[in-house]
């Protein structure tokens, strides 16, 4: 599932007496609705529109269109009161999220205000009657308030349309795992009707030999496409042409996997790959790809982690599969690896193509994309199973740490991780908060987007 805009629907609540009785000042009400719709949108969302709401027929109709076409989710917009059981059926019924915006179109209500302006701002006790049905019926919603362009409300509203996003992925997410999870690992371990159950995440399992056959041959024209973009699009001394040859083969059959089950995310355990199951080699280069192209990824048979990257990767592309290897004392920083997987557009430098020796299994050598993540501000996400299938997301804001001077993982994905509190501190608090040893890493000042995608699941956020 690659990256969009977040598709919102927005819903504009009215009465109908209104209409009836002072019937010219809809004029008005309709250039507000269509300020706040232009206003999201250069924000970054796509705005499913709907005529202005009064009654519970209205209402349907609109909620339904939203759903019909993708949306992510609805915001609603108090244009004057509206009255709660004209919407609350409607809006408590719908499997979208509610994101309210109580906002107004003056700034200052104050004595030297007119009172014709009451008519157009006294939307916020309209919400108060929403949100109390909202909460007796059982729906959960999320809300802002402020003045809509003398307060940051709307870039808030946007962060909820962002986490939409990654909430709607998150819960449709079709995620291929090849193999069975590494033996012994359980810290991410969930039953996969179990992650359907509780998220909506489907696992698409195979084992390599159920991929043998998508294997192109050796000689095939794609092949030697695929060799050509390696040589071209990696840094190093260049590769073996054998061991290039493999590796492509054993990308492009996972490639053609991918795209035939419409797959968002996929998983695989390296051990699962040997001589007999008719893939040439372990396709950890496929991995890193498929992240630089929006799909998710996390090793060892890991759904759950693949998931999670698959829908960070929605709205903050510049999102990647790692791991807490060593710890750096002597620096306070963390050391990020894995053996050979990566978001390779997030890479400090054109990564390296080099020859990966491979001692697990009698399959082939693979080749591999290495590098060092780039620099820069990144929250570290981790989504951790708990005691009675629920969940945790934890949210960890840092640095990744430029390195100056010699670099001795040069042949390996690394990179020093930098958190925003003693790594003594953060190491305790994470494991606490029973944090599992594979992760996400996100670009950004973006710890805000993601606790609220974790509020959007029904998942305890936990800020370390």
């Amino acid at each position: 599932m690659t990256s969009r805009k977040p598709k919102i629907g927005l819903l504009p609540l009215y009465l109908e007496l209104y209409d009836r009785s002072s019937p010219k000042m809809r004029e008005r009400v309709e250039r507000f609705r269509e300020t706040i719709t232009a206003e999201l949108e250069k924000r970054g969302l796509a705005i499913v529109a709907a005529p202005v709401c009064r009654l519970q027929a209205e209402f349907a109709d609109a909620v339904n269109g939203f759903e019909q076409a993708g949306a992510d989710a609805i915001v609603t917009l108090h244009m004057a009161y509206s009255p709660s059981l004209e919407s609350a059926d409607v809006l408590a019924g719908t499997r979208l999220p509610i994101i309210v915006l109580d906002t107004t179109p003056v700034f200052e209500f104050g004595p030297d205000q007119s009172p014709a302006e009451i008519s157009y701002n006294h939307g916020i006790h309209g919400v108060q009657d929403m949100c109390n049905l909202l909460i007796r019926k059982g729906k959960r919603f999320q809300i802002e308030a402020g003045h809509w362009q003398q307060s940051d409300v709307l870039d808030r509203v946007a962060g909820w349309g962002r986490a939409a996003r990654m909430a709607a992925a998150m819960r449709g997410a079709r995620v291929g795992r090849i193999g069975e999870a590494f033996r012994g690992m359980g810290d991410f371990s969930v039953p996969s009707d179990v992650l359907k159950q509780t998220i909506g995440a489907e696992t698409v399992a195979v084992t390599p030999a159920d991929l043998a056959p998508l294997v192109p041959d050796a000689d095939a024209g794609e092949v030697a496409r695929e060799m050509a973009a390696n040589l071209a699009d990696f840094a190093g001394e260049g590769i073996d042409e054998a061991v290039n040859r493999r590796t492509a083969r054993s990308c492009l059959a996972v490639r053609r996997w991918l795209e035939q089950e419409r797959l968002t995310a996929f998983s695989m355990n390296f051990l699962a790959f040997d001589s007999a199951a008719g893939i040439p080699t372990v396709p950890f280069l496929e991995a890193s790809k498929a992240m630089a192209r929006g799909i998710g990824y996390a090793g060892e048979g890991d759904v759950l982690t693949a998931a999670l990257v698959g829908a960070l990767m929605t709205a903050l592309p510049e999102s990647t599969f790692t791991e807490i290897f060593c710890p750096d004392w002597a620096g306070d920083s963390l050391f990020l690896s894995h053996m050979g997987e990566m978001n390779i557009a997030l890479s400090a430098g054109k990564p390296a193509l080099i020859e990966k020796p491979f001692p697990y299994t009698d399959v082939e050598n693979p080749a591999a994309a290495v590098g060092r993540f780039r620099g820069g501000d990144v929250v570290l996400v981790n989504l951790a199973p708990g005691p009675q299938n629920n969940y945790s997301l934890l949210v960890a804001s840092g640095e990744m740490l430029p390195v100056e001077g010699e670099d001795k993982f040069a042949n390996s994905v690394h990179g020093w991780f930098k958190p925003n509190k003693p790594i003594t501190d953060f190491l305790a608090d994470y494991s606490r908060a029973g944090g599992t040893h594979h992760s996400a890493l996100a670009y950004g000042d973006v710890a805000e987007t993601v606790v609220k995608f974790g509020k959007l699941m029904g998942w305890e956020t936990v800020v370390i």
